[in-house]
C-alpha cells in the first residue's frame, strides 16, 4: 500500500496528539470497591474501599448514587459524601441505606459527581471514570 507524502505527513503529525490523548485518559483516578454489605438496625450498610490513585489529594468528594432493588427496579437516588481522599492512600467509607434490606439490594450505580474539592476550589479530578469493583453479590456500576 502506497502513501502519498502529504497523507503520510498528516498521519505522522497526528500521532503525538493521539498519544497525549491516551495518556490523559489513562491517568490514574479513583478505585472504588464495594467491599461489604451488612444489615444494621433497619438499614443496609454499604462499606466501600476507596483509593485515590492520583498524586493529588482530594479535600472532599460527593457522588450521586442510585440504588436498585434485587429485581432491578429503581429504589432511590442519594448522595454519598466520601469526604477527604488523600493521594495514593486507601480509605474505608460506610453508608447506611435505610428502609431496604441487604438481601433486597441488587445494584448500586455511581451516577456522577455531585461535588469535588481540591485545594479549597472545585476540581474536575473526580469526573474521571472511577475503576469499580464489588466483592459482594451487589453489582457496582458507574
Amino acid at each position: 500500500m502506497k502513501f502519498r507524502r502529504p497523507a503520510l505527513a498528516a498521519l505522522l503529525c497526528a500521532l503525538p496528539f493521539a498519544a497525549v490523548a491516551e495518556t490523559t485518559q489513562d491517568a490514574p483516578g479513583l478505585m472504588v470497591e464495594l467491599n461489604a454489605v451488612e444489615e444494621v438496625e433497619g438499614a443496609c450498610r454499604l462499606t466501600f474501599l476507596v483509593e485515590n490513585q492520583s498524586t493529588t489529594s482530594i479535600d472532599s468528594a460527593s457522588y450521586q448514587v442510585v440504588i436498585f432493588d434485587a429485581a432491578g427496579v429503581f429504589e432511590r437516588i442519594t448522595l454519598f459524601g466520601f469526604r477527604d481522599l488523600p493521594a495514593e492512600r486507601p480509605r474505608v467509607r460506610q453508608f447506611d441505606i435505610r428502609g431496604i434490606t441487604c438481601e433486597n439490594l441488587g445494584r448500586v450505580l455511581i451516577n456522577g459527581v455531585s461535588s469535588c474539592t481540591v485545594g479549597g476550589a472545585d476540581s474536575d479530578i473526580c469526573d474521571r471514570t472511577p475503576t469499580l469493583n464489588s466483592r459482594t453479590e451487589v453489582e457496582l456500576l458507574g
